[in-house]
């Protein structure tokens, strides 16, 4: 007999809003949100091992071109009524960048909700993600965007979740030549776009999926996270006894990723086995693990990211935590200076499993000493603006 809808065993939770902020959030929710308020509040300073490496990422000319998605961007701004574009349109250095949150839960969107658009807008607002994204990752980004709607279908739970519960914004002004960018934030999908000229920088990317695959219901057959999850340990079952010893922090997965929404200052030191002292199997194994995640990206700025993350590559570490067989659930980081690489297994949140398990999913990207939202190259464009003036 086929599995139903109802056959999946589902958390008997309190319902919160995904759409407002509700006047009677529990005490947890509203620490969560002070608590995430004092850290937007700090000076942005970045993801460290606690001490922040200066001059690692430098003002390009790549003779790349943002204009097609300058053109997407200039279409969907050009088809926004005034309380549209008030909701959307926010300075390039506003901290709406840093305002982010993975949970599904309201706490502090902002931005024009995709649900609300016409569907004229919001195929403005998915042109915009897919000139941005490879093809490859604009598909895990919608396939993120439609398991959101299965465990709509699943749990019934119209007021928390759907398809279209993404906030979409537009920072700074779409130009050829001048700093801008966009955002993505909602359940489980959390990019941050910023360009300058012919740069990218693409992080703080949060994704995550629960479930991570149906076979039901109306996006049956979709399947996220297969190459990150099997990549990753392949590479880990390779390890030999000693360099396991350097690589396994532990045998239990934590709560987590440690560097998701609200952890822009977060201080993680170096752990793990080193890129050189694997074998030249495992680096290759390691690297396309690396591209797996960087080449979400369109595929001219993923090679630049890949060239940059070549020249540290003997201070690029792969650490884990959980079981390395077939089954098991896991937990590993690639970290470099110039990138931050997380998966982990969760436990249950809207499914009923108290333990870790392959059907609850997060990964995030980050780039670390101060370059996360494209912050260290805007900061080096005004500088250089300022002495020339």
């Amino acid at each position: 007999m086929p599995l139903q809808l109802n056959d999946f065993k589902v958390r008997g939770r309190p319902v919160r809003s995904g759409r407002a902020l509700a006047p009677d959030l529990p005490e947890q929710a509203r620490d969560n949100i002070q608590n995430a308020e004092t850290q937007i509040s700090e000076p942005f300073k970045g993801i460290t091992d606690g001490r922040l490496v200066p001059d690692l990422f430098a003002l390009q000319t790549t003779k790349l071109s943002n204009e097609e998605m300058k053109r997407s961007a200039d279409a969907l701004v050009d088809s926004l009524g005034p309380s549209q574009r008030e909701e959307t349109l926010f300075p390039v250095d506003s901290d709406a960048w840093r305002r982010w949150s993975n949970v599904h839960m309201f706490m502090m969107r902002h931005g024009t909700m995709l649900e609300s658009l016409t569907p004229d807008q919001r195929n403005l607002s998915l042109a915009l993600l897919r000139q941005s994204f490879s093809p490859s990752g604009f598909e895990l980004a919608r396939n993120i965007m439609k398991l959101n709607e299965s465990i709509r279908e699943i749990t019934g739970s119209d007021e928390e979740l759907g398809e279209w519960l993404y906030w979409l914004s537009i920072l700074g002004e779409p130009s050829l030549d001048e700093p801008w960018g966009w955002q993505i934030d909602g359940h489980h999908l959390n990019v941050n776009c910023f360009l300058l000229g012919g740069q990218m920088v693409m992080t703080p990317m949060f994704m995550g999926s629960e479930p991570v695959a149906v076979d039901i219901g109306k996006y049956a057959g979709t399947r996220v996270f297969q190459a990150e999850e099997s990549t990753g340990l392949n590479l880990a079952r390779t390890l030999s006894v000693e360099q396991r010893r350097k690589a396994i922090l532990s045998e239990d997965v934590p709560s987590g990723v440690f560097t998701a929404a609200f952890r822009d200052n977060f201080e993680l030191r170096y752990e793990g086995v080193r890129f050189d002292d694997l074998t030249s199997q495992q680096q290759a194994l390691m690297f396309e693990l690396i591209g797996t995640y960087v080449h979400r990206m369109r595929s001219d700025q993923a090679q630049l990211k890949l060239d940059e993350i070549k020249q540290h590559l003997n201070k690029t570490y792969f650490a884990w935590m959980g079981g390395t067989e077939e089954e098991s659930v896991f937990y590993y980081r690639v970290h470099s200076p110039v990138i931050l690489i997380e998966f982990d297994h969760q436990n249950g949140i809207f499914l009923d499993n108290d333990a870790a398990s392959r059907n609850h999913i997060h990964t995030v990207v980050r780039t670390p000493n101060g370059n996360d939202y494209g912050k260290d190259l805007l900061r080096q464009h005004r500088e250089s603006n300022h002495s020339h003036g």
